[in-house]
């Protein structure tokens, strides 16, 4: 895809006048970092980031059928958010593989899912296929009309609370719908760093006067961030990214996400294999990796066991800033994924002793 027909963000602009370095990413021309990943990573550990996120989908699913469509679909009971409820979910394929990991919001009188950037069409070409069986739910891509953005770290609450009275005393997983400068806006305590943080969405125009209104008023505690420290501060935070820890082939028990997935509820696409994979138990696991040394495991990098064999693969891999050691998240065979378990990974050809460690890595105030 040429640079000509990527999708731009409303901040663009704004990204390319401030040093932003831009990059391809999942269609979309986006800011990977202004500064270095290490500065942008400790600003939002230790102070506060601003993200743009505008390439996340947001889908809006609304009308009489609408929970009924969403049930089908996705791994939770949608109809048993009260509003202004947030809920982490899968929605899954037929084999209970997922096919993006995502975000659905409880409205008055709609549901916003919020989508990864590579699943968007995907997840609108297969939804839309499936809207005939519900003739009473509509579903609409607001993702090109609307943009999005982060503010993410400690002071994060601090911040909003000057720019949007009253926010602050949102609880996690929780949104509201306001209108602001004649702009219907949707605000929400949620994040993907492991720190405190909110979302804001709304139109182009305001989001965009609402970004250089913050980064204005705010210099001193806030400071730009691109996709690069995004990617840093969620793996300490052992949150799964898709396309590395989670895909079609993936399944959400073995990926460790047995909390988003309700198998209780009425049927969903992949529920009734889902359901056997829990009765015979997964066979492999999503796991956290310490590493000895500062050497850095890539995704693909193989997992070996004590006797020399593959056992796995690493999913992502960083030398951790908040904790100055490098760490990894991969999948190995249930029976190698206590924390403590040694392995090893090979690097390039060369084995670097690692062993099996609980994740998240970092927990918010305690790093």
């Amino acid at each position: 895809m040429t640079n000509s027909t990527l999708h731009k963000t409303s901040l663009n602009d704004w990204h390319r006048q401030h040093g932003g370095r831009m990059v391809e990413f999942a269609g979309w021309e986006m800011p990977i970092q202004y500064s270095t990943i290490t500065e942008e990573h400790h600003a939002v550990r230790r102070q506060c980031g601003l993200f743009d996120i505008s390439h996340m989908g947001r889908l809006e699913v609304r009308g009489r059928q609408a929970a009924e469509f969403l049930n089908s679909l996705v791994t939770i009971d949608v109809s048993r958010l009260s509003d202004h409820r947030i809920r982490y979910a899968l929605a899954t394929n037929s084999q209970g593989g997922i096919r993006d990991d995502i975000l659905v919001y409880r409205q008055a009188d709609a549901f916003l899912v919020v989508v990864n950037a590579s699943n968007r069409e995907k997840i609108v070409e297969f939804w839309s296929s499936r809207l005939s069986r519900f003739p009473e739910a509509v579903l609409e891509d607001r993702t090109l009309q609307t943009s999005m953005i982060a503010v993410q770290g400690p002071e994060a609450a601090g911040i909003m609370r000057t720019e949007f009275p009253g926010v602050e005393q949102l609880k996690y997983y929780r949104c509201q719908s306001m209108i602001e400068q004649g702009s219907e806006i949707v605000v929400s305590r949620t994040g993907y760093t492991g720190e405190d943080g909110f979302e804001i969405i709304g139109s182009h125009d305001f989001v965009s006067a609402c970004w250089q209104r913050l980064f204005s008023h705010h210099q001193k505690a806030l400071r730009p961030c691109g996709l690069g420290c995004r990617d840093t501060l969620r793996l300490e935070a052992g949150m799964p990214l898709y396309g590395h820890e989670l895909s079609e082939e993936i399944d959400p028990l073995a990926a460790g996400l047995a909390f988003a997935v309700d198998l209780g509820k009425s049927d969903f696409e992949g529920r009734e294999e889902l359901n056997r994979i829990r009765t015979a138990g997964p066979r492999q696991q999503r796991v956290g990796l310490e590493l000895e040394g500062r050497r850095i495991a890539r995704e693909g990098a193989t997992i070996l066991n004590n006797d020399g064999k593959p056992v796995g693969e690493v999913t992502s891999g960083t030398f951790s800033p908040t904790l100055e050691r490098s760490i990894a998240m991969g999948y190995v065979p249930v029976e190698l994924a206590a924390p403590g378990t040694s392995v090893t990974i090979d690097i390039r050809g060369k084995g670097c002793p690692a062993c099996v460690s609980e994740i998240p890595f970092y927990r918010k105030g305690k790093g």
